[in-house]
């Protein structure tokens, strides 16, 4: 597999392991080759779909598989085994396909408005050989109310999705009652989750936790927003496309 002209060397997954290690997830030889040849598949595609901006096998180890597993430290342990997750705006499979190579036991949903990346996701999930990954093409606001989908998760996550009072809408009608959202922001976000609680509130969520990550293998500082689910989401929500974010509530 080449990148451009210049060969692709990813035979030293230090950072991936030792991350992974900090977070208390440990990746056995196996997972290691799958992530490995998540990366080479990741290349090769992105010069043809712009998937990421982010290219370099270090910077892909801390800013998008340790970024996607630092999740990890606000799920419950018991659904690491077998729970129900679904990944809004999924784009190139982060975090909800990197969380199901290091924890194979879930069931993982992407939904991903964008056609050629859901088909770059179908192909991941072939040649990685991933059972109970189901690939959903289709904006958030729609498939919300598809009621196979409908509050049927235990964990929604959402990553670089919207800011708080949009992702609110976006992502707790997918989740049961009793259920969790986790939204991987960036370290300031006492404003934005102000700001949402309206939000969260209408929706039938409540605010669980503001957890800041200080681990220095992730590289940038993280911090993960996750809301409970404690009544169902009136029907009417989410609105139509568009609208969570032109005109939060």
């Amino acid at each position: 597999m080449t990148n451009g002209t210049r060969e692709v060397d990813v035979a030293h997954p230090e950072l991936l392991t030792a991350g992974a290690a900090a977070l208390g997830v440990h990746l056995n030889l196996a997972q290691l080759e799958q992530f490995k040849q998540y990366y080479l598949e990741l290349v090769d595609w992105n010069s043809r779909v712009n998937l990421t901006s982010i290219k370099e096998w270090e910077q892909v180890q801390t800013r998008l598989f340790l970024n996607s597993l630092s999740v990890v430290l606000a799920v419950p342990s018991g659904l690491l085994k077998a729970g129900r997750f679904v990944d809004v705006g999924s784009g190139a499979g982060f975090p909800g396909l990197a969380l199901k190579i290091a924890f194979p036991g879930i069931h993982v949903t992407l939904i991903e408005a964008t056609a050629k990346k859901t088909a770059f996701l179908n192909h991941l999930k072939e040649t990685l050989g991933l059972p109970d990954v189901d690939i959903v093409t289709g904006r958030s606001e729609t498939v919300a109310h598809d009621l196979r989908l409908r509050e049927g998760f235990d964990v929604v996550l959402a990553r670089a999705l919207a800011r708080m009072n949009a992702l609110a809408e976006l992502t707790l009608p997918f989740c049961r009652p009793g259920g969790i959202v986790i939204a991987q922001k960036s370290a300031d976000v006492e404003d934005e989750v102000i700001q949402a609680k309206k939000a969260i509130e209408t929706m039938g969520g409540v605010l669980r936790e503001v957890k800041e990550l200080a681990i220095p293998e992730l590289e940038r500082q993280t911090t993960l927003v996750v809301l409970e689910k404690v009544n169902p989401t009136p029907e009417r929500y989410p609105r139509q496309p568009g609208m969570p974010a032109k005109r939060p509530i």
